[in-house]
């Protein structure tokens, strides 16, 4: 009885501790089985040292198994660069295409891409032997020759384009810098814009106006003057013709009254093909408050403010003679190719020619406070507007008129010393391979 009391004792306190090591929490019975399963066997329980070391080992195999999931294949990373490949070759081509359809090849994007080596030093000298067999067109000359121009019209055209082309081999060879530069990629000098009077003026610090520029001032010789002259030469011979009819014999009269009928039309003739000589006569009449000396230093800023400007904007020179002030007048073809002939200016011809066309009258103000002699550079503009191939209207003509008084305001202003030098030059009647020496001069 009592062996029978003493297990019965024992089997009910295994059936207690049994119920003890059951948890309704799955984690704690599975572990105490563990324990017990262990003890039985009579191994160390998994909280040992070594265990964990298991664990451990466990999940760094783990890790390194997510990471080797993570990191790409040779192969994948080869697709992925050769996808990036074609979508650099597809971008180029897009870019190729898009600069045929504006105009551009494939050689000028290399050639704006490639930095030009510029030299750091060029003395006068030196670039006046580079430049000096360049051919200048009617260096030295005292005018056009009428029965010349149209057969030599091929001829300029090969000497503008040879111009062209051997200042474009200095500028890659590092010699000169400023040749055609306001035309570079990086540049928007020639990049035109809407200009109304109020921005000219705030854009200049006051400098440019309507007045000072003459766009509705008073200039020695202006629109408005070439209107009254003709309208007092023909109220004149009108009234010369009657009084010849009234008071000469018959005859004498009808004659002299023919003449005076023909005056109004030779006027016009004159006015029409050189305006220049009309401007003269109503300067000489009405006198100027220059001095002499004050004059001719108008007239180099002038002509130097044209060149200089013309010489940035990269168009060859057609002539460069002396005038009757004494004073070296420069012209530039109205595009690189030469005399345009049988086609109108593109965009940008028209933008460079505005820029030019302002250039001199914008140096005089600088200089001297106001502008007297930019009325024929203001109707040549007219003409060069009228000859686009674009149509420009009277809004957009005063709007590119000026927004090239405010870009050769610009580049004048940039290049002030090199401006001064060249005004110099003009005083001292240098030549067009001097004058080219001493702008790009460093």
């Amino acid at each position: 009885m009592k062996f029978t009391s003493s297990a019965l004792i024992l089997l009910a306190t295994a059936t207690c501790c049994a119920t003890a090591f059951q948890s309704p929490a799955s984690s704690q019975s599975s572990s105490l089985r563990s324990v017990i399963h262990h003890r039985s066997n009579n191994i160390i329980p998994s909280s040992s040292s070594s265990s964990l070391k298991m664990a451990e080992d466990g999940q760094q195999q783990q890790q390194q198994q997510q990471q080797q999931q993570q990191q790409p294949q040779p192969q994948q990373q080869q697709s992925e660069v050769d996808k990036l490949r074609a979508q650099a070759a597809k971008a180029r081509e897009d870019a190729a295409r898009l600069s045929k359809e504006l105009g551009k090849d494939d050689e000028s994007m290399t050639a704006t891409a490639t930095m030009t080596q510029v030299k750091e030093t060029a003395s006068v000298d030196d670039l006046l032997k580079s430049v000096q067999g360049i051919p200048f067109e009617q260096e030295g000359s005292s005018g056009d020759d009428d029965n010349n121009n149209n057969n030599n019209n091929n001829n300029n055209n090969n000497v503008a384009k040879r111009q062209t082309t051997a200042l474009d081999a200095l500028v890659e060879s590092g010699d000169l810098k400023l040749w055609n530069s306001a035309n570079a990629a990086t540049s928007v000098a020639l990049r035109p814009f809407p200009v109304s009077l109020q921005n000219l003026e705030s854009r200049t610090g006051g400098k440019l106006t309507a007045e000072n520029l003459g766009f509705g001032g008073e200039l020695d010789v202006s629109l408005d003057d070439f209107k009254y002259a003709t309208l007092g030469v023909t109220l004149g011979a009108s009234v010369l013709g009657v009084l010849a009819l009234s008071f000469l014999p018959e005859n004498v009269g009808a004659t002299v009254c023919y003449f005076m009928a023909l005056i109004p039309i030779l006027f016009l003739g004159v006015g029409s093909t050189a305006p220049g000589l009309i401007a003269g006569a109503i300067q000489a009449t009405r006198g100027t408050s220059d001095s002499a000396e004050e004059q001719l230093d108008r007239i180099c800023r002038h002509e130097a403010g044209h060149f200089l400007c013309g010489y940035l904007s990269g168009l060859p020179i057609a002539g460069y003679a002396t005038g009757e002030n004494g004073v070296q007048c420069v012209e530039f073809h109205p595009s690189q190719e030469g005399p345009v002939t049988g086609r109108e200016f593109s965009e940008s011809e028209i933008a460079a020619l505005s820029c030019v066309s302002m250039s001199g009258s914008v140096a005089e103000v600088l200089a001297l406070g106001n502008a007297k002699g930019g009325d024929n550079d203001l109707i040549q503009l007219d003409s060069f507007f009228r000859r686009s191939e674009n149509f420009i209207g009277a809004q957009k003509q005063q709007d590119l008129t000026r927004w090239g008084a405010l870009a050769s305001y610009n580049l004048i202003n940039e290049n002030r010393s090199k401006y001064d030098e060249l005004v110099e030059a003009f005083k001292a009647k240098k030549s067009v391979p001097e004058c080219i020496a001493i702008l790009e001069s460093r």
